[in-house]
């Protein structure tokens, strides 16, 4: 029986694609855990235990049948290389929050 060693991811990214009625909710708790990055992106360190109170908290608000949220986990911020082309926008988004 082959052994699998239980990993403790401390970054993630995380995206979304939500139903407007339920962008507001996922941003504030998106933004409770990570970093806003751009529009419907965060990202940032986060705790394993702060992983699954994220994750509980997105359960709650949105519908599994319409909504897309997707988290990509990985151990530390030095495994992966990141290259933006062009100038980032400074609109981030947020003025989508009321």
């Amino acid at each position: 029986m082959k052994k699998i060693d239980k990993v403790n991811y401390n970054y993630a990214f995380l995206f979304y694609d939500v139903n407007e009625k339920r962008v507001q909710k996922v941003f504030k708790v998106c933004k409770k855990y990570l970093s806003h990055f751009q529009y419907s992106v965060f990202r940032g360190e986060i705790t394993p235990s702060l992983l699954i109170k994220l994750r509980g908290d997105l359960e709650k608000v949105i519908d599994k049948s319409e909504d897309f949220v997707c988290i990509i986990k990985l151990k530390n911020d030095n495994v992966f290389g990141e290259e933006i082309l062009g100038t980032p926008d400074n609109n981030t988004g947020e003025d989508l929050i009321i």
